[in-house]
């Protein structure tokens, strides 16, 4: 498909959730376009999209998202959207997609890389040290439940969902002591300071691709491919790539407690990754190094190693 560059008479139509971190993710991706071109904001428009995770959240907002059904519970409907030609791009955080796209569509576009720190949030404390025994931490994620039981058994978790206002908010009602949140999502949306401190990658690995917007549109459409090229950042996108396929050696979810990081050092690309028990009674890690151009080699070799020392029923839920 090929086709002039978009104007305000035909304007490129970008796809996205609508929460206020998504909207900001979209509103970053077409100021960059905008730069990238020398075009109006008016060649532009947004298009909100509601997903089942959206709706499921407002209906079922105490359920585990892993009873829900994960893979594509934020993507579907805006993908949908994007193969029927509704939207022209779509605009994730990509630490959210699954690791295949439907056919048709293509994820290659990648912005730089914001901090993939997890930040800890709390009025009451200042670090995951300051913690009292039993202490009630609220989070939805897997990975940082594993990994909170793995350092201290003798937390409770109860399950913390919602857009970052609505985090924040059940924290002020006192549903739970602290939560987490990615301080990438709160640098976007200018308020960093919301986080009493950020934890380092030593403490909690962040989850697959944190702090990564991710931007897809359909294989076919020439003239947004060449656009996206141009505001792709290469490499966060040779360390998306890297985790993604330690992610899809170990064909993870939102229902598994996964972790990876890799980073850039001279020529090279390095890897740390680790999976967990739900229940945070074992964890396994891995790390490796790799020429740049064998980033997604090394994150497929280091994820099948590693779900091969983990054997059957690693991943059980209980």
């Amino acid at each position: 498909m090929t086709r002039n560059l978009p104007s305000p008479d035909s304007p490129l139509k970008i796809g996205t959730r609508g929460s206020p971190l998504a909207l900001a993710q979209a509103y970053e991706t077409r100021d960059r376009l905008m730069a990238a071109f020398g075009l109006p904001e008016a060649a532009f428009l947004i298009e909100v999209i509601h997903t089942t995770g959206d709706d499921r959240q407002m209906i079922n907002a105490d359920r585990p998202l892993k009873e829900i059904g994960n893979k594509g519970l934020f993507t579907k409907e805006i993908e949908e959207a994007m193969l029927r030609g509704d939207i022209d791009i779509a605009v994730h955080s990509t630490k959210d997609m699954p690791t295949e796209q439907p056919e048709g569509l293509v994820l290659e576009t990648f912005l730089p890389r914001e901090d993939v720190r997890d930040a800890f949030i709390s009025a009451k404390y200042n670090s995951l040290s300051d913690l009292p025994q039993g202490a009630t931490v609220g989070t939805s994620s897997l990975r940082r439940k594993a990994q909170l039981m793995t350092k201290r058994p003798d937390l409770q978790v109860v399950e913390f969902r919602g857009n970052v206002q609505t985090r924040l908010k059940k924290l002020e009602d006192g549903v739970a002591d602290c939560s987490f949140l990615a301080m990438a999502g709160l640098t976007r949306l200018g308020m960093a300071d919301k986080a009493a401190s950020a934890i380092e990658p030593d403490d909690m690995l962040p989850a697959v691709a944190q702090g990564t917007i991710g931007i897809e549109c359909r294989s076919d459409d020439e003239m947004a491919r060449q656009m996206l090229a141009a505001i792709h950042h290469a490499e966060s996108g040779t360390r998306v790539v890297c985790e993604r396929a330690f992610l899809r050696a170990l064909d993870g979810s939102c229902e598994t407690p996964i972790a990876a990081l890799s980073e850039i050092k001279g020529t090279q690309v390095h890897l740390r990754g680790e999976i967990l028990k739900t229940d945070g009674s074992q964890r396994l890690q891995t790390e490796g190094i790799a020429p740049l151009d064998q980033a997604e080699k090394l994150g497929r070799e280091l994820g099948e190693a590693l779900l091969a020392e983990a054997g059957d029923g690693f991943f059980d839920h209980r």
